[in-house]
């Protein structure tokens, strides 16, 4: 299973972008997909996470700016981020927790990460 995220970039403050995260392989079902930030110096912190029957959760600060959704179909995630500020900028990743793929269950896999920068 590979999870392949795309959509950061340069975006002034105010600004809005999306990011987008694809898993890839032959997957049953995926429980929980989400999007975690890291800054240099910093752990990473999960920024928002969604269940596989649209529960969400968010961190506080992105809380009524940025929306998570999925299409299970799919097996894709997205991070709409809308209202920016310069304090959003790190890398972004995407992560799958409890992926049922055929005759097993695997336990978390990350994507490679997409810089989302606000700046003017």
């Amino acid at each position: 299973v590979q999870l392949q995220a795309s959509g950061g970039g340069l975006v002034q403050p105010g600004g809005s972008l999306r990011l987008t995260c694809a898993a890839s392989g032959t997957i049953l079902s995926i429980n929980v997909m989400g999007w975690y930030r890291q800054t240099p110096g910093k752990q990473r912190e999960l920024v928002a996470a969604i269940t596989g029957a649209d529960r969400t959760r968010y961190l506080d600060s992105v809380k009524g700016r940025f929306t998570i959704s999925r299409e299970n179909a799919k097996n894709t995630v997205y991070l709409q981020m809308n209202s920016l500020k310069p304090e959003d900028t790190a890398v972004y990743y995407c992560n799958a927790e409890r992926i049922r793929v055929p005759g097993t269950q695997i336990v978390e896999s990350w994507g490679q990460g997409t810089q989302v920068t606000v700046s003017s």
